[in-house]
């Protein structure tokens, strides 16, 4: 096993724990946040395929083409604990099955309102150091990507 480092981010959403949860997991409505995460992320990008299967041991695939460059990011959940935690593997190649990235996602009611607080974490490989606040910018876009999906203001931005 390689050295780690931690990638972490912490969003807030004015959506209860459970429409954010159901939100990442929901294959239609991940679907439009993949779409609104590749918007916030500045990229000119079009979502090409995804699949989420919310189960633990399914798989998840997202699957884009950025500036002309295929991605294909995919894993498999780990933990799945409506409404409180979402755990999937990350990776980017195959070659990284023995040793995948691992993004754990903590939804806490938020302390002094209805809404609710993420917390992300993202442990990958500490030869990615240099990567690291790049990692945690896409985390806030997709993130982000989620809320937009959620306050329906991916609708808006497609009218």
């Amino acid at each position: 096993m390689s050295d780690k480092i931690e990638a972490k981010v912490t969003h807030r959403f004015r959506a209860s724990p459970e429409r954010v949860y159901d939100a990442f997991v929901d294959p239609d409505l991940a679907r439009r946040w993949q779409a609104a995460w590749l918007r916030r992320s500045g990229e000119s990008g079009n979502l090409t395929d995804m699949h989420i299967e919310p189960r633990v041991g399914g798989r998840l695939m997202l699957a884009d083409v950025v500036s002309g460059t295929r991605a294909r990011h995919f894993g498999e959940f780990l933990a799945l604990e409506r409404p409180s935690k979402i755990a999937f593997s990350w990776m980017v190649d195959e070659s990284e099955a023995d040793d995948p990235a691992v993004v754990e996602m903590i939804i806490e009611p938020e302390p002094n309102g209805p809404g609710s607080v993420v917390t992300l974490y993202n442990t990958l490989d500490a030869q990615f150091e240099d990567w690291l606040a790049q990692t945690e910018r896409g985390w806030m876009a997709m993130l982000g990507g989620i809320e937009d999906v959620i306050e329906r203001r991916d609708i808006a931005s497609m009218r």
